[in-house]
């Protein structure tokens, strides 16, 4: 059974962002991802730290985010971060393609793609994820998920791959938690034990998407 779409536009910004003044990112209420369940997932290295994820959209190509930009190593086949996993592969990245509208002030057309210097070898630890044929809106409540690694609360960080279930909010409701989304961006998030998976640390419950 496929992920619903809006999977894709989460995972890039599924882990603690690495430089000063950030927003935060959490899968806070989540539970530790099967191992290898999500062969598409990357862990990306900044300057030496892990530092974002994304996930490989062709053997060569991996999405992430805008924000992330910087000296980066990409990590494919990995659960555990931390460890030097017979799955993992180490690809460097040859060229560096970021939004041309992107504005690192809204946090908007928040995309970068990275041409890696070689193919990933696919397999059962590395796979391409399979991109909606659509361009349509995500309807409100529908039922997603996301998945990465660093907070899963505001105070400890997992190695592990982690993943939790989110709901689409209405664009009602979006603006009143981000006044400045625009139409390429949407939201969602979970009420789970009252707390939630926000990109933010203010307690919101919402996170902001790029589509």
């Amino acid at each position: 059974m496929e992920r619903p779409p809006c999977l894709l536009l989460l995972l890039s910004l599924s882990y603690p962002l690495a430089h000063a003044g950030a927003l935060r990112n959490q899968i806070v209420g989540g539970h530790e991802a099967k191992p290898h369940s999500r062969p598409y997932m990357a862990a990306l290295k900044v300057s030496g730290d892990f530092g974002c994820g994304g996930f490989l959209v062709a053997p060569d190509w991996v999405m992430t985010a805008a924000h992330c930009m910087g000296d980066i190593t990409v990590i494919l086949g990995a659960h555990d971060i931390h460890k030097p996993e017979a799955s993992q592969q180490v690809l460097g990245v040859e060229t560096y393609y970021n939004h041309p509208e992107y504005n690192d002030i809204l946090i908007a057309n928040d995309i970068l793609l990275l041409k890696l210097t070689a193919k990933a070898k696919l397999n059962k630890y590395v796979q391409v994820i399979p991109l909606p044929k659509t361009s349509s809106d995500v309807p409100t409540d529908t039922k997603c998920s996301i998945a990465g690694w660093g907070y899963i609360d505001k105070e400890r960080v997992t190695n592990r791959l982690f993943e939790t279930n989110v709901t689409i909010y209405s664009r009602r409701k979006c603006l009143s938690i981000y006044p400045n989304l625009n139409d390429g961006m949407l939201c969602a998030g979970s009420f789970h034990h009252l707390k939630d998976s926000s990109q933010v640390s203010t307690g919101n419950t919402g996170n902001r998407v790029e589509v």
